[in-house]
Formats: structure tokens, sequence, C-alpha cells
């Protein structure tokens, strides 16, 4: 068995972890001396064009280099065979090998977070999306060798990290992609969580952070939704989605009533200046808007009648109503309430007006708004 010295010098050959690759090297550099047996046997896989026959040369370079510096090499090379032919699992199997061997190998993390993109696995795309970032994370703390000033290892570092940018990115939008398309709404929460923690300054996290609120809501996972919430909201107070939401679920629940009515404020003066987000047309936003507009006054209304602040729930749930009919669930729910709170305020005929159109929307509220109607003699 040959055993190749690892040496720093001009005629070593630093061989990246994908062919072609320019990304910046983090995490162990294998060098090959030029003109050795070794840089042969590595050329010449790296020359094979037929897929099988490049396995074949690899099985022969890892049996020769079981342990060390070089069986990372082949385990590199492994996981880009396999990737180009499309065999995932065996590209899965070789990276964790080469993780195992070097769990700082930022390059070979990109390749198994690609792998996990183009095989669509969930799972794996959690997995190597968390340790690709756990890896930057670590590289970035890395404190100066001995010898080298704390302001030549900043620099060094930011360089290498700015070389690595082009995978940085690819990484960040294959994970934040891979999460928002699962259609699980408890994969999709466990995802974006994730991905907020890998990557906290990445140009997602801010989408990120609210679906992950919106996804836990999906699963009903409320403990974990209301973490996720003030998560979103400690980087972003004044983000109305995840302030609608919270006020919402407060008010609904006629707990947190303080919580609520300051969300359910701070989110109607938020509004009128809030930024339209990608991806959304003028048309799209503004149904947007209107809607947690709505929310917002219905959730405030709610959080009055509970305080027994009946006119001014009054006018809230009245100035939400329109705003709302896109929505069934949350139309039919502030007529129900507007109807009930005029009930309660003896004010008959306009209640039995508003129940009776809550019963003529199709939601969850028309069958207690039919309840109360025939409590109140409403036909």
């Amino acid at each position: 068995m040959r055993r190749a010295s690892l040496i720093v010098s001009l005629i070593i050959l630093i061989i990246p972890a994908t062919a072609g690759s320019a990304s910046a090297q983090i995490g162990k550099s294998v060098g090959v001396a030029a003109g050795t047996p070794e840089d042969a046997e590595v050329s010449a896989i790296y020359a094979a064009q037929d897929p099988a026959q490049k396995i074949a040369l690899l099985d022969k370079f890892s049996a020769e280099h079981a342990t060390g510096d070089l069986a990372l090499l082949a385990d590199q090379l492994y996981v880009s065979a396999y990737i180009a032919e499309k065999n995932y699992d065996k590209a899965f199997e070789y990276g964790d090998k080469a993780l195992a061997i070097d769990p700082d190998n930022f390059e070979t993390a990109v390749n198994l977070v690609r792998a996990a993109e183009q095989s669509g696995d969930a799972a794996k795309m959690l997995r190597y999306g968390d340790i690709t970032g756990e890896i930057l994370t670590r590289y970035k703390a890395l404190p100066a060798p001995a010898g080298t000033s704390a302001a030549d290892w900043e620099q060094a570092k930011a360089e290498k990290l700015k070389a690595a940018d082009p995978d940085v990115q690819y990484v960040e939008y294959a994970f934040y992609g891979g999460a928002v398309k699962a259609s699980d709404p408890a994969t999709r929460a466990q995802m974006l969580d994730h991905y907020v923690t890998a990557f906290p300054d990445s140009p997602y996290t801010k989408n990120a952070e609210i679906g992950t609120v919106l996804a836990y809501q999906a699963a009903r996972e409320n403990a974990k939704m209301l973490d996720a919430a003030q998560k979103a909201l400690k980087d972003d107070p004044n983000n109305t989605t995840v302030l609608v939401l919270v006020a919402d679920y407060w008010s609904d629940r006629n707990q947190q009533l303080t919580i609520a009515e300051a969300d359910a404020k701070k989110a109607l003066a938020a509004l009128p200046s809030a930024t339209k987000p990608e991806g959304l047309t003028d048309a799209q936003w503004q149904q947007q808007a209107s809607m947690q507009k709505g929310l917002a006054l219905s959730a405030l209304g709610e959080v009055y009648v509970n305080q027994g602040k009946n006119a001014a729930a009054i006018q809230s749930f009245q100035q939400a109503s329109p705003l709302l009919k896109a929505d069934n669930f949350s139309y039919g729910r502030n007529l129900y309430r507007w109807g009930f709170t005029l009930a309660k305020m003896k004010r008959i005929a306009e209640a039995r007006r508003i129940l009776t159109q809550a019963v003529n929307v199709d939601s969850p509220y028309r069958s207690l708004a039919r309840q109360t109607l025939e409590k109140i003699g409403g036909q």
C-alpha cells in the first residue's frame, strides 16, 4: 500500500472536492505531490469518461489508500462520481465517510446538499443544510493560529468566505427552496426553523422566520408557533404578518389580552408604511395588506369585548368586515363576533341582521350564529 507524503510546496497539487470547482477550501486540503504514482492515479480518475471505469479506478485507489487524507480524497471523488450518475444513496454513503474523516469539509457538505436537492430528499436536505451552516459557523469563529496576527487571520478568513460565497448562496437557496416546498407543515416548520439557525444572515432568513411561524400554525403546534413568533419579532418588531397572527391567536382564546391589544395596534400602525414583499404584485400586496388590517381590527374588537368595551368592539368589527370578505373563515367569524356583541348590548334588530349574514357565510361560525339567532328570536 502506497502512502504519499503531504507536502506544502510549489509542486503540490491541491485536489478540490468536485472537479472544476472554484470553491474556497474550508476544511482539510488534500495534497498529492506532482509526478508521484498517486498523482497519476488521481489524474486517471479525473480523465476517465466511462462511469464504470471511473468507479473501478476509484475502488482501486480507495483500497490502496484506506486511511488518512487520501481516503478522504477518495471519498470526495466518490461523491462527485455518484452524483453525476444520480446514484444518490451512494453519494450520501461516501459523503458521510468523508465528513467522518473531516467534519469541516465544506465542499463535501455542499455536494451532499446538491444530492439532497436533486433527489428531493427533505430529510437529507435538513441534515446536510444544518451541517453546512455549522461548518461555516465554526470556521467564522476560528481563532488566529499561533504566529498569525488577528488582523491577518480575519482578512484571510474573509477572503476564503468571499470565495466560498457562490456555494453558500447555492446552499441557502436550495435549503430554503426545499423547506418551502415541503407539503407536510410540521416538516416545513422544522426545516425553516433549522434554516434560520443555520443561515441567520441570508437573504431568505426573514421570510424563513415568517414561514416557520405559519407552518407551526398549520401544524397546530401552538407552543412552537408562539416561540417562533417571538424570535421573528425580535429580529423584526414591525412584522405585520407575525403581529397579526399573535394578536389573533391570543384574542381568540381570551388570553394575554394586553399582548393581543398591543400587537394588533402595532400592526395597524405599521401597515400603511409596510414594504411590499418581493414576488407579490401590487394587487396581491393590496389584498394581503387589507386582510391583515381586517384581522388586526377583528382581533382588537374581540379584545375590547373581553374588556367590556362593547361600543369600541362594534366599531372595530364593522371596520374589519369588508376587509375580510376574501376569506370565509375570517369573514364569518368577524360577523358572528359582531352580531353576538350586538345581542349582548340588546341591539336586537341589528344583531339579527348581522347574524343572518353570518349564517349565509360558509364558515365554522354558521351554526353558532344560527344558535344565537334562535336565542334572540331570529328567523
